[in-house]
């Protein structure tokens, strides 16, 4: 049984049968490299198919329950940017970390979690962006651009899954579980070292370095969506529950919204040049 490097998926139960929001230009960033470090733990789990009276999982009930979560993020984030309360970034990755454990070692389907979980995390992502947008004319449009870009790769990678040009393979996933592990040591190296010297380890200072570290977190996030989709792929044929579809789109959220952080660090430091 392959395994995915998203704690959600991982984790499903086994079965039978205040201030202004910016990036931390010398730290690994909190929003990035808690979602890396999610990506990279958990342990391996079955399914579990439905039971009596359950019925079972598809794949409308995956694209519904994505869709509701990935839009009540972008309502909320669009809400937050325009109306300028940029100081809500903090508090909010606090709710959606707390929730986020919540629903990861709970292994919970509750819907509200679930959607706290995408609010909170639009929150943060919404007042990210429109601190940048304010803070000058070379930053206007860069989170239009930023959701574009997710998108883009978002429906990239299913295509890439869906016709098979990647195949999610034993090898593959143990070598995305460790490019994903050694972000998130890097990441971490870079935020302590920072503590001492300016600049850190250069991942996060707009260097050549730094371009090149946020292009090798893109395709690790992105890649790691061919495994979200393999696992939620794989739930629905093997006969899990229906009410797991909350699951396996908060699992998703969470590749999408490192996905996001990075693009969106990633157009800053082109939009500095």
């Amino acid at each position: 049984m392959r395994t995915t490097s998203n704690p959600a998926f991982r984790n499903l139960p086994s079965g039978q049968g205040g201030g202004y929001a910016t990036f931390d230009r010398q730290g690994g960033g909190m929003l990035g490299g808690g979602a890396a470090y999610a990506d990279s733990r958990a342990a391996r789990a079955g399914y579990g198919r439905a039971g009596a009276g359950e019925r079972p999982l598809t794949v409308d009930d995956v694209v519904v329950k994505t869709a509701i979560t990935g839009g009540v993020a972008l309502v909320a984030g669009i809400l937050t940017a325009w109306s300028g309360l940029f100081g809500l970034a903090l508090p909010a990755i606090v709710v959606g970390f707390v929730v986020s454990l919540i629903v990861i070692f709970k292994q919970s389907t509750n819907p509200f979690l679930v959607l706290l979980y995408s609010a909170s995390m639009g929150v943060a992502l919404g007042a990210l962006t429109g601190a940048l947008e304010f803070s000058g004319t070379n930053f206007q449009g860069i989170g239009f651009q930023a959701i574009v870009g997710t998108a883009g790769v978002f429906v990239g990678m299913l295509i890439v899954y869906k016709t098979g040009a990647v195949r999610v393979t034993p090898k593959f996933t143990k070598w995305l579980l460790g490019a994903s592990i050694g972000v998130v040591v890097l990441m971490l190296a870079n935020l302590v070292v920072s503590f001492f010297t300016t600049g850190g380890l250069g991942l996060r200072d707009g260097s050549p370095l730094a371009y090149l570290f946020s292009i090798v977190c893109i395709g690790v996030a992105a890649f790691s969506l061919m495994l979200d989709f393999d696992m939620a792929d794989r739930a629905v044929k093997e006969g899990a529950p229906a009410r797991f579809s909350w699951y396996i789109a908060f699992g998703l959220m969470t590749t999408l919204v490192w996905l996001y952080v990075e693009i969106l660090r990633l157009l800053s430091y082109l939009r500095q040049e």
